[in-house]
């Protein structure tokens, strides 16, 4: 479904299903170089629980037109209009990864419009290394290779999926292919240099689940119990054997944790 916010179209997923005033709303929020494809699985579900979905691409991101934006804030405003643009008065937040910075920010600066938040794959500061962030500067595949090597477990690696038909590094490599040129230097840039986020953790209000992945390579389980010590109101769920692509790698178990809370 397409709006227009700020001047652009932006694109988000509504699961299949209907948006309803009265209805509760879920809004998702994609990582670094992805998209609104990698909540397929709980929009569809949280969509036939009666819920508005609203999975986003960010601007510039999958199909939403305008540039990319390049900083965690100005991302979480942008979310704002949308939802002032769907006249959505409150939502879950959802956010996987550089998404949950965003949705961190968000539940931050805007609390009233929060109904409860959760957080996969993440760590505040989110410190992104130079290898990495030099070849997604130049745009070399380098770059996709370092990140989908080092955001799966070890299980992951050996092949196996539970989504049948697909395989789970080569699904995340696809992924970030299909980002234009800049759009995940952009993206992990934005992480790198966001810097605020143990200051708000303290500022979040809301009942607030944070899932992580033990074999998380690139936001450590210590650093995301840290994330969560922060905030007030707040549920620990720990996947074993998982990664940092916890959303193909245990999307049952992220799904469970999630229809706790939303």
């Amino acid at each position: 479904m397409y709006v227009s916010v700020a001047g652009h179209r932006a694109f988000f997923s509504t699961g299949s299903g209907q948006h309803v005033a009265e209805n509760e709303s879920v809004l998702f929020v994609h990582g670094a170089g992805f998209d609104h494809t990698v909540w397929t699985l709980p929009a569809r579900y949280f969509a036939r629980q009666g819920r508005n979905v609203i999975a986003v691409d960010l601007p510039g991101r999958g199909l939403s037109g305008g540039e990319a934006l390049t900083s965690i804030e100005a991302m979480a405003d942008w979310l704002c209009l949308v939802l002032d643009e769907l006249d959505i008065r409150q939502a879950s937040v959802v956010g996987h990864s550089m998404g949950s910075l965003v949705a961190l920010n968000f539940a931050a600066k805007y609390p009233d419009k929060v109904r409860n938040l959760a957080l996969l794959g993440t760590s505040t500061p989110m410190p992104v290394s130079d290898p990495l962030l030099d070849a997604a500067r130049a745009n070399q595949h380098q770059a996709i290779d370092m990140a989908n090597t080092w955001s799966h477990s070890s299980f992951a690696h050996q092949g196996g999926n539970e989504n049948p038909g697909l395989t789970l590094t080569l699904s995340g490599q696809r992924l970030l292919e299909r980002a234009g040129p800049g759009v995940y230097f952009a993206d992990l840039n934005a992480c790198n240099d966001f810097i605020d986020g143990d200051m708000l953790a303290t500022q979040v209000k809301a009942e607030t689940l944070v899932i992580l992945g033990l074999e998380d390579r690139m936001t450590k389980a210590s650093a995301g119990r840290s994330v969560a010590a922060a905030i007030s109101d707040t549920r620990v769920v720990e996947l074993d054997a998982c990664g940092h692509s916890m959303l193909s790698e245990q999307p049952n178990a992220v799904l469970d944790a999630l229809a706790a809370l939303v």
